[in-house]
């Protein structure tokens, strides 16, 4: 039995997911790129690189990852790059796309030679929270003025749009891409290739799928553009769990749990956006404030319900624990790192990676 905390990747789950996106390239004719910022453990990636196109990136160690681990095209986008990596981006990628006409132009030179592109702010978002709203107020997300991008519109051949977050509406998809349409439908027609981003939830149930892709294929038909999505959440939703062991319980008005793992360190997403894990099932008779156990008051998991009493060395199985999850653990207390394990296509769990001391005291000087 592998010791807990660990990271369960299952590739059954996961491949619902990949044969979604696999029916919408089919039908529509759009690219799609695994978002690395939001998923990177390429312990699966052989899997996933047979249903997808390629990667696309948030930074120059995302960019390499890509290149050197997923089969396909590496997209390179970064709020800003800076003038020490831009060789090595350019040299590790198929696509380089800026985020301002001032970054473009101050690697014009060194990236003549590649395809670029440019990321475009349409100023309307599907976020519900202003930390990640790409459209907020003053935001530095790519450049909006149509006028502006016009002039430089030589010097790239493809715009990047991200403005879906979490988006579950096809509605509201649509109506955001028509918006976009409107303000710079004159912009499109000159352009090679359009990215939309990701943060479109089109893997999720009842998505209406079909007139998903026809609205792609459509936008791509009418300005004569190859579409790329860039799905993160939506290539890797329930597809893991993080399994953890209860080390304690105790009572202070309400039932306590405390596991060997931590929100704080190991799902920090949900806590920055003050979200409760999810468990499956959560019923019964006996409830629990399941918490961390790091040193932050707040590090809890959520309020659960159980059939019966929990007691120490009781297994917890957190789900839909993929997105923003690994990419973003930490060794904050120095606490143990959750390790990474694999089902199988076959029902076989691997255990693929382990971490210790020696790499908490590597992260480290």
């Amino acid at each position: 039995m592998i010791k807990t905390p660990y990271y369960l990747i299952d590739k059954q789950k996961l491949l619902v997911n990949l044969e979604k996106i696999a029916r919408v390239r089919e039908l529509s004719g759009a690219r799609a790129l695994l978002a690395l910022k939001c998923f990177a453990t390429w312990s699966v990636f052989d899997l996933m690189q047979q249903y997808m196109d390629g990667t696309t990136s948030s930074s120059l160690y995302e960019v390499k990852l890509g290149r050197e681990k997923f089969a396909g095209e590496t997209h390179a986008y970064s709020v800003a790059w800076a003038d020490d990596e831009i060789d090595e981006v350019l040299a590790n990628s198929d696509k380089i796309i800026f985020n301002s006409i001032g970054q473009l132009q101050r690697f014009s030179e060194v990236s003549a030679g590649a395809v670029r592109g440019l990321r475009v702010n349409p100023q309307v978002s599907s976020s519900d929270y202003l930390l990640a709203d790409p459209a907020r107020p003053f935001s530095r997300l790519g450049e909006w003025d149509p006028e502006k991008i016009e002039a430089v519109l030589d010097q790239v051949s493809g715009f990047m749009f991200h403005n879906n977050c979490e988006n579950e509406s096809f509605e509201l998809f649509s109506e955001m891409l028509a918006v976009i349409e409107k303000r710079f439908g004159h912009l499109l027609h000159r352009v090679e290739w359009v990215s939309l981003g990701g943060g479109i939830h089109f893997t999720g149930g009842g998505y209406p799928l079909e007139d998903f892709a026809v609205r792609l294929k459509d936008f791509s038909q009418r300005y004569g553009v190859q579409v790329y999505l860039e799905p993160g959440e939506a290539a890797i939703t329930r597809s893991a769990s993080l399994e953890v062991t209860v080390l304690d319980t105790l009572y202070n008005g309400k039932h306590l749990a405390v596991v060997d793992s931590s929100i704080e360190a190991h799902m920090l997403d949900l806590l920055i956006y003050r979200l409760n894990a999810k468990m499956e099932p959560s019923e019964g008779e006996h409830t629990y404030m399941v918490c961390g156990k790091s040193c932050l008051a707040g590090d809890i998991f959520g309020e659960y319900r159980f059939d019966r009493p929990l007691a120490i060395g009781d297994r917890l199985s957190f789900s839909d624990a993929a997105g923003y999850t690994m990419v973003k653990k930490n060794w904050f207390n120095g606490l143990k790192m959750p390790a990474i394990a694999v089902r199988q296509l076959d029902g076989s769990v691997e255990l693929v990676r382990e971490f210790g001391f020696e790499d908490y005291l590597g992260s480290l000087s």
